[in-house]
């Protein structure tokens, strides 16, 4: 066995213990900024959950759901991010930093800032894409341009045991083999981003929010839930309903789909199931844009994760991905995100099912150039009679 199994072994003996004194001693940073009191004035949401007797029941809750839904751990390693790049990227709009974190011993990952130019202090947007997508979309210049435009701030990571952070794992270890591992550590490293981005200085930390992908919109749901500054939620097929997920999507391959399906392995994934949870987001708005037929999260578990939302929430149902598609405007990254961060920008509030689900009807794929000429032509049997009477005549005058 070498050094690092060996140590990856030992980490995963003490590991428990480990937690047990870092729950006790109270030292998780996440754990302290979402315990503190806000300079901010608190919303009418936030002073209805404030008022009253149940002001000490609230706090314990959300102590709980941090308890379940983050890892604590016992030290932090290089706490703060180290830069490994700052370009101005020339004929554009933006700034781009690469920061290597690394608060995990043998879990090290990629998180970039992007920033407009000359734009004192934007607001934020955390994007964290689905699983398996690495980081090859925040190192588009196209992307970026748009991104920012507006004056707005995007900052991009992948999750847990997801593209570059699988490079210090064993070859069988993936994010559904760990998923436990991959929500958790995920939910904390939100939190741990956006205590760094609190000490820059330079960004709106009052005006922030988070899109998320598939397991991205998952994590998203989460993270919402133990931190209140994520103030807009944008979820694009977010994962959830963990026991017909596993049952039933395709990202799991049906030669290891058993082990998934076992109560065993369900045990330790149904207390952070996003079903679950998503009735008790912090953040004030809410999208869910589900797609029907979407092979990595089936019909069922996008209709109860869509039942359980918030009643604020608004639901975009398309009926296939290319309704999706021809729903979108052509020029735009995260236009909704934007209008929901505005300084003009209303809170969500609850209503009629009618009013926030919309439903976009399956869009079918035109038919090849030839099928439509062939359309155009006559039926056979007409086609046949029309060359009948030829025929005859040929026989008649024969060559």
């Amino acid at each position: 066995m070498t050094d690092r199994f060996a140590s990856r072994k030992f980490a995963l003996i003490s590991f428990p213990a480990l937690l047990l004194v870092a729950m006790l001693a109270g030292t998780s940073r996440a754990q302290e900024s979402a315990s503190a009191p806000s300079s901010a004035k608190p919303t009418a949401l936030e002073e209805a959950r404030l008022k009253g007797p149940e002001q000490e029941d609230d706090k314990a809750r959300n102590k709980n759901n941090r308890t379940i839904l983050t890892r604590e751990y016992a030290a932090v390693k290089n706490a703060q991010p180290m830069l490994v790049e700052n370009v101005e990227v020339p004929h554009t709009s933006f700034i781009r930093e690469l920061y290597r974190v690394e608060w995990r011993a043998q879990d090290p990952f990629y998180l970039y800032v992007i920033r407009p130019k000359g734009v004192t202090k934007p607001p934020v947007i955390l994007y964290l894409p689905s699983f398996p997508d690495d980081t090859d979309l925040f190192k588009n210049n196209k992307w970026c341009d748009l991104a920012v435009s507006g004056g707005y701030s995007a900052v991009g990571f992948v999750g847990a045991v997801t593209g570059h952070r699988t490079r210090y794992r064993l070859l069988k270890e993936w994010f559904v083999s760990e998923m436990p591992e991959a929500l958790t550590t995920t939910t904390h490293d939100v939190q741990m981003i956006l205590d760094y981005l609190s000490t820059r200085g330079d960004l709106d930390m009052d005006r922030v929010a988070m899109f998320g992908n598939g397991s991205g919109g998952a994590i998203a749901i989460l993270a919402s839930v133990v931190d209140s500054r994520i103030k807009v939620l944008d979820l694009q097929a977010p994962w959830g309903d963990w026991k017909t997920w596993l049952a039933e999507s395709k990202v799991v391959p049906d030669d290891e789909r058993a082990k998934y399906v076992k109560p065993e392995f369900l045990a330790t994934v149904s207390p952070l199931d996003p079903v679950a949870w998503i009735p008790k987001v912090r953040a004030q708005s809410v999208r869910i844009e589900d797609i029907r037929g979407n092979k990595a999260m089936p019909d069922r578990a996008q209709e109860k994760l869509e039942a359980a939302a918030p009643d604020f929430s608004l639901i975009n149902q398309y009926g296939n991905g290319r309704a999706f598609l021809s729903a979108q405007i052509q020029i735009s990254v995260l236009n909704w995100v934007k209008s929901q961060l505005g300084a003009d920008a209303k809170q969500q509030r609850a209503q009629e099912k009618s009013a926030r689900v919309h439903f976009f009807p399956a869009v079918q794929p035109p038919a090849p150039a030839a099928i439509q000429n062939l359309a155009n032509l006559p039926t056979p049997q007409v086609a046949a009679k029309a060359a009948a009477p030829a025929k005859d005549k040929e026989k008649d005058n024969p060559r």
